[in-house]
């Protein structure tokens, strides 16, 4: 039976058919399967003779990983015991560090990673591109802040300052507004092209409010995320593994796909589609953490032309259908144009939250909205109201931040940052990719302007092993690893070049350690079916 007969004779059934054909055809497009499979998934490590052998490598090289890895482990506790012994206490404590360090690594490496590469989670200053720890080890900042830190640190401890200078004089009170509110949502009405704004505390609550809106006007329920994208935490927009709840109201649908299209411009029940234009550098595909390393598979590939078209189409297929377009730009928000992913891709969207860095180095959250889409009550029906609030949501000191930070985009200095910024970061990124080619080093390097995601020319169970050469040789990483870079836009040339000229130290010494042996027999499927009978046998 054709399509077109089942959507005339069992329209149900095509539509139930259309989505299923809609979604990822794999587990982050299957969430329902996904958590079923992650609560049946047994938990096993390697005792320190298979840590070093689990690719089969031959006695030597085994030999030479294992005098490499407490090498390093030595090496890490006598530069770092100040910031170590203050994470190892502080560790009891705070949960977010204990999952931190339990999930750096593959989970079969992470209790000998955990007992002997001991890493600090304490900094006691930043200035320019480095960071530095609290035994005054100075490292190149490739971290970005999880992409707070845009125009670098000194950028932000000026806005900072001038935003508390701003307001002091209010200090906390909270209700009333501090002057600068106003002035501060003008200006993002003009940078987002829409009609109103609302102020949060957070990225993810902007989300949140943004999705809450669009289901109040449109009278719908249900969201459309795209496969492998990152909204926030909350339920319905992490509907696969780390959620608690199961999906309910959430369709997870394959990115820059035909078959997306037809069920969002002819499905009534969908209220709004998210879009975080970071997907556009992995369409598909989780965000990139080293504990997700257990092949080297991992690809990244960005093409503005393809992904510009298709949000266009996307655009189109919101319009026809009434469903509201939110481009959720938390993370990459003033990072690519002044005037965001909008003005970067030439598409209008109907909503559009920030976070991060407009908050001028205090937590934020914004949503921007057309008039239609952001009034919260109807005069006509009292009691239909769509409520929000939060304490702090316009604190004076934030504000003030806001407007700091508002002002420096401004100036002719930040401007200029903007001018050739793709243009500049995509011949670093050759020159990376052509350097470590040169030194017959297995990384690459795929970039989205100044943000990074590092994969692997050849399989190995040991890509991880990278985020731990690099931190001795000076560069400093988020938590997760080489699987995400995030440079500040202040980088020179000279700062750009050091950091590839110690990548290339460290990817030399990680090699001459063993650590990327490989035989003509390992290969990402061979890698794979070592793991399942691993996970079946133990």
């Amino acid at each position: 039976m054709s399509l077109g007969v089942l959507a005339t004779l069992a329209p149900s059934i095509y539509r139930r058919l259309q989505l299923s054909r809609a979604k990822h055809r794999s587990l982050a497009g299957h969430s329902r399967m996904a958590k079923r499979l992650a609560r049946l998934l047994p938990g096993y490590h390697f005792d320190e003779p298979m840590f070093f052998k689990c690719d089969n490598a031959p006695f030597d090289v085994q030999n030479l990983r294992r005098q490499a890895f407490f090498k390093i482990a030595e090496v890490l506790k006598a530069r770092h015991p100040l910031s170590i012994q203050a994470t190892a206490a502080a560790r009891e404590s705070i949960s977010d560090m204990q999952f931190i360090s339990a999930y750096r690594v593959p989970f079969q490496f992470s209790p000998l990673v955990q007992e002997h590469l001991k890493v600090g989670s304490f900094l006691q200053s930043a200035t320019g591109v480095y960071v530095t720890d609290l035994d005054g080890q100075s490292f190149y900042d490739l971290t970005g802040s999880y992409g707070v830190n845009v125009f670098g640190a000194d950028f932000y401890k000026k806005t900072m300052a001038d935003g508390m200078a701003k307001t002091q004089s209010l200090g906390p009170t909270l209700g009333a507004y501090h002057p600068c509110v106003a002035s501060n949502a003008e200006r993002l009405k003009k940078i987002s092209g829409m009609d109103e704004v609302s102020f949060h505390m957070s990225g993810t609550e902007a989300v949140m409010q943004a999705v809450r809106l669009a289901r109040y006007h449109t009278k719908r329920k249900n969201l459309v995320r795209f496969c492998g994208a990152y909204h926030g935490w909350w339920e319905d927009v992490q509907p696969g593994p780390g959620n608690p709840m199961p999906p309910r109201e959430t369709y997870t649908l394959s990115d820059m796909s035909e078959r997306s299209l037809d069920v969002i411009r002819t499905r009534k029940d969908i209220a709004c589609v998210l879009v975080n234009p970071l997907q556009a550098l992995h369409p598909n595909a989780n965000a990139p953490g080293d504990t997700t390393l257990v092949d080297g598979s991992r690809k990244a590939a960005y093409d503005r032309q393809a992904y510009t078209a298709w949000l266009h189409k996307l655009r189109q297929a919101c319009t026809d259908n009434g469903v509201v377009l939110i481009f959720d730009e938390v993370f990459l928000g003033f990072r690519l144009a002044p005037g965001g992913a909008q003005e970067y891709f030439g598409v209008k969207a109907d909503m559009v939250t920030y976070g991060k860095t407009l908050g001028g180095g205090f937590p934020v959250g914004v949503v921007c909205g057309k008039k239609e889409w952001m009034h919260r009550f109807h005069a006509d029906r009292p009691a239909d109201i769509c409520f929000a609030r939060g304490t702090f949501k316009e604190h004076p000191v934030v504000m003030g931040a806001m407007s700091a930070f508002l002002d420096q985009i401004e100036t002719p200095e930040i401007q200029a940052v903007y001018e050739g910024l793709d243009e500049r970061w995509n011949s670093r990124a050759q020159r990376f990719n052509s350097v470590m080619q040169a030194n017959d080093i297995p990384l690459q390097a795929a970039n989205m302007s100044s943000v990074w995601t590092l994969s692997y020319t050849q399989p190995s169970r040991y890509h991880w092993m990278l985020q731990y050469y690099l931190r001795i040789h000076g560069l400093a990483l988020s938590w997760v690893g080489t699987g995400r870079l995030i440079f500040s836009l202040n980088y020179s040339d000279d700062d750009f070049e050091t950091v590839v000229q110690r990548f290339v130290m460290a990817a030399t010494q990680m090699k001459n350690d063993g650590w990327w042996w490989h035989s003509p027999e390992l290969t990402h499927k061979s890698i794979r079916r070592s793991i399942l009978k691993e996970t079946l046998f133990r």
